[in-house]
């Protein structure tokens, strides 16, 4: 169980490395890889969201729970901070970004939770959830790890899961990932935003 804990935590560092490299060449760092598919999931207005009606946008998704005391609102609220510059920068292009905030926490997260905690970061975010079976079927689609922890006493529990930011492009295709764990004023995210959105 720690062995695939351990792997699936340091697959966003093995991908970040492959970045690194092909960052150089030019080519998008995730071409080819498989990650991104179909799911079907609810908005925090609890309308049904696809991953086709994103279709001609690129999109950044990231993987987390709103109970989360550490990790997620910290990678959240980078990548928002990215985004906002990307978009004081580059008002046209930001247009044509949607950054997704997908619950791995369904029995907890509900719609409107979901909403509360995305709008918390910025109106731009949009916040997603569903059944179990929509979550896992989401996550699997994009190789994240998720781990139900144990119940506390009070009946709170942690979930472990993988934590990556992935840029997508417009048929749905794995670009890069964003570098949420770059400490700043969002200027990594911008930068990478800028690079890959055209």
């Amino acid at each position: 169980m720690l062995r695939t804990f351990l792997a699936a935590a340091l697959l966003p560092l093995a991908l970040a490395a492959c970045q690194a490299q092909d960052s150089a060449s030019g080519a998008p760092p995730l071409a080819g890889a498989a990650i991104g598919g179909p799911f079907t999931l609810v908005d925090s207005k609890g309308d049904t969201v696809r991953w086709s009606d994103f279709d001609g946008k690129y999109r950044v998704v990231y993987f987390g729970y709103t109970y989360c005391p550490d990790v997620c609102p910290t990678d959240v609220g980078r990548i928002m901070r990215g985004y906002a510059k990307f978009k004081a920068e580059k008002p046209e292009l930001a247009k044509q970004v949607v950054p997704l905030f997908i619950s791995v926490d369904p029995a907890r997260d509900t719609p409107a939770v979901v909403g509360e905690f995305t709008n918390a970061f910025s109106d731009d975010l949009i916040g997603l959830t569903g059944t179990q079976e929509q979550v896992d079927q989401a996550a699997k689609e994009f190789a994240v790890y998720v781990e139900k922890g144990e119940a506390n006493e009070e009946g709170g529990y942690l979930v472990n899961h993988s934590s990556a930011a992935y840029l997508m492009g417009r048929k749905g295709e794995p670009i890069a990932l964003l570098p949420v764990e770059t400490v700043d004023d969002g200027t990594a995210i911008a930068a990478e935003l800028a690079k890959w959105v055209h």
